[in-house]
């Protein structure tokens, strides 16, 4: 299992515009084939910076995701709204402790 971690810092002025397109969005994303987890995080220290955190099944299916139409379209909405460049970490899931 994959874990995907993107840190997203926007224009405090392009916040509502973003959540507007997460939730328009959301359930396609999480529909994607192999996103088996998907949820969206704000800093509660600068409200203007999120995350998202998702978990995929294969580094492949996140590839395919990456390099679909869907996500080109979204990414290509939600790129414009940024203060600084985004980063993203891909992470191999090794244990749960609950």
């Amino acid at each position: 299992m994959l874990v995907r971690i993107v840190k997203l810092t926007f224009k405090k002025e392009n916040i509502a515009s973003f959540e507007a397109i997460f939730e328009n969005n959301k359930k396609k994303i999480r529909q994607a084939e192999g996103c088996t987890f998907l949820e969206l995080l704000q800093s509660k220290e600068d409200n203007n910076i999120f995350f998202t955190y998702s978990y995929w099944n294969s580094a492949t299916d996140l590839e395919n995701y990456k390099n679909s139409e869907f996500f080109k379209s979204v990414w290509g909405k939600t790129k414009q709204l940024f203060e600084d460049k985004p980063e993203a970490w891909s992470l191999i899931k090794k244990e749960t402790i609950n």
